[in-house]
């Protein structure tokens, strides 16, 4: 392995934690920075959403979601089991699984699907699929029937 692959790995290691980071606590603009302008991000069973307009307005929806169904309205979220495929300088694609926690404890998990892109030397996401595995009974974000 070169040393720019190794680079490139932890600069998308970096990434991941960040997105982790930054939606538990709330920074959406510094969530959206992390896509590519062209960026999607796909959740559940929602319409995906492409472009940062879109994916802000998607985060804004989820908090204010969290903030109407808690009385605490905590999240955190567990990555585990990241596992990184560059497939060159500039793409790259991974896979890890998730678990988020929130004032009631385990509230939902799955599975994350990325692809990303070097742009302006950093890593960001150019897609990133979220698919759920399970929900907890009383789960804050589980879908209506």
């Amino acid at each position: 392995m070169e040393t720019w692959e190794l680079a490139a790995r932890e600069s998308i290691r970096e990434t991941v934690a960040a997105y982790t980071h930054l939606v538990d606590t709330g920074r959406i603009d510094d969530v959206v920075a992390l896509f590519a302008d062209d960026g999607t991000l796909e959740a559940g069973d929602r319409a995906p959403a492409r472009g940062h307009a879109e994916i802000r307005e998607f985060f804004l929806g989820t908090r204010d979601r969290l903030a109407s169904s808690a009385t605490r309205p905590l999240i955190r979220h567990h990555v585990s089991n990241l596992r990184i495929d560059v497939e060159s300088r500039e793409a790259a694609t991974a896979a890890s699984y998730f678990l988020a926690i929130t004032e009631r404890g385990p509230d939902h998990w799955g599975r994350y699907r990325d692809r990303f892109v070097a742009r302006d030397g950093r890593w960001l996401f150019l897609s990133r699929r979220a698919r759920v595995d399970g929900y907890a009974a009383g789960s804050v974000f589980r879908p209506a029937p």
